[in-house]
């Protein structure tokens, strides 16, 4: 007859655990990923490049200073009743220093750079958030195809069990052929569906390798009371949002790039505007003009330099345009970042909150499964069901283990992306979730 399914689910799952004790944490992948992912890598190089935005932009408010060198040969032919040459070299050495006094566009390149250098960190922020997603779903994922290889295998095991069983009944003059039929075509669609899950076990741990950039032998599995050990959540839907508002890197992102904008209106206005600088020179020189041969000059200037913009054909007009209309542009994708932001609380608060009921109605229908199939086999020893019943209340407990176990990874799924959403700590994220799993 027909094993439970419960027993020899038990039985696998204490077989994996003899194996998981140098199993991989959910906290040893994220951990390794930041050192590992060549997208987070990236992320911090462009962060650097980031960075380098405010030094540029500051070191063209500090004074500029260079020294110029040069010795020419000069052949000299002067015709007047008679043709004379003469051949002599010239040189001269010139180092000047500049300081801007007053330069309203460099001025507000340099507060843009600020602008550009906080737009940097968020997305990099945003990049470490959403790391922990890629993470825990490629985990989840690689455990979850796991999980549903073991039901696969179960139900095959239970098809095979059943097929006997009734090839014996039928010899024995008790049994139908239908129920041979019945017990093969389920047999074959097991076989069909363990290659199916056997491919999606090891391409999403291929997955999860890929982004670690290393092997996985195990994974840390899920504790039967690890879901209920978590803490319930800190907010409810309205201060989830406010937030993810006030802290999602997205946002910040956004912010400051809008900032920039304002910036870069205020710098093209400043085309419009003088600008002072001050002027130190010397300068040693011989033989510099041909009135002056075989004579050393040396000069030593200071002053100030006035520039005063009067007409560019309009080009300072239209770059301050462009610049408006880009202001507005950043404006409108900040508004539809926010609202498309609260939509994604929204939809991961829901799956958390509802998530936590559904799991409970799945683990009630699970007791109700097993108590069907158990008294179904009862009914089958005295006759009055076949084994046709019997397989199909080993599918129904089938797909409800299956729905469970989608249940419990999509509710830490849900978890996991509404803490990257609200800009919540990355590490202290992913160490609650690792909490529901054994070490």
């Amino acid at each position: 007859m027909a094993m439970p399914i419960k027993t020899t689910l038990l039985g696998l799952a204490l077989a994996s655990s003899a194996w998981s004790v140098q199993a991989m944490s959910l906290l040893d992948a994220y951990k390794t990923a930041l050192e590992q992912d060549a997208t987070i890598r990236s992320a911090r190089a462009a962060l650097d490049v980031g960075r380098e935005r405010l030094p540029q932009a500051k070191s063209q408010l500090l004074p500029s200073v260079s020294a110029n060198v040069a010795r020419n040969s000069n052949q000299l032919q002067t015709t007047t009743s008679t043709v004379t040459k003469e051949d002599y070299f010239s040189d001269n050495k010139t180092l000047s220093l500049r300081q801007p006094l007053f330069n309203l566009q460099r001025f507000f390149q340099y507060k843009q750079a600020q602008d550009v250098v906080t737009e940097a960190e968020a997305t990099f922020e945003r990049e470490l958030q959403n790391l922990t997603v890629r993470v825990g779903a490629a985990y989840l994922e690689a455990l979850l195809s796991a999980e549903q290889l073991k039901l696969v295998l179960v139900q095959k095991q239970q098809y095979q069990t059943v097929l006997a069983a009734a090839q014996k009944a039928l010899v024995a003059g008790t049994g139908t052929r239908t129920d041979i039929d019945e017990a093969k075509a389920r047999l074959d669609m097991a076989l069909a569906q363990e290659l199916e899950a056997r491919q999606n076990e090891d391409y999403t741990r291929r997955q999860l390798e890929i982004l670690l950039n290393q092997p996985v032998a195990q994974l840390n599995l899920l504790k039967p009371t690890g879901l209920q050990a978590m803490p319930t959540l800190a907010h409810d839907l309205n201060g989830w949002i406010e937030k993810a508002l006030a802290q999602s890197p997205e946002v910040k992102a956004l912010e400051a790039r809008l900032q920039a904008a304002t910036k870069e209106i205020q710098k093209a206005r400043a085309g419009h505007a003088p600008t002072l600088d001050a002027v130190l020179q010397w300068s040693d020189s011989g033989s510099e003009n041909v009135t002056r041969l075989n004579s050393r000059f040396e000069n030593k200037a200071i002053g100030f330099q006035l520039t005063i913009p009067l007409y560019q054909g309009g080009y300072v007009s239209s770059l301050e345009r462009q610049a408006a209309a880009d202001k507005l542009r950043q404006q409108e994708a900040l508004e539809a970042l926010r609202r498309d932001l609260g939509l994604r609380v929204h939809r991961e608060y829901r799956g958390v909150t509802e998530g936590v009921l559904k799991i409970r109605a799945l683990e009630q229908a699970l007791k109700s499964n097993e108590q069907l199939l158990d008294s179904t086999l009862k009914s089958v020893r005295a006759g009055v069901r076949s084994q046709l019943d019997v397989l199909n209340a080993e599918q129904q407990l089938a797909t409800a283990s299956r729905d469970l176990i989608q249940a419990r990874y999509s509710y830490l799924m849900s978890r996991l992306r509404l803490y990257s959403l609200s800009g919540e700590d990355p590490l202290a994220a992913v160490e609650e979730i690792n909490a529901a799993f054994a070490p």
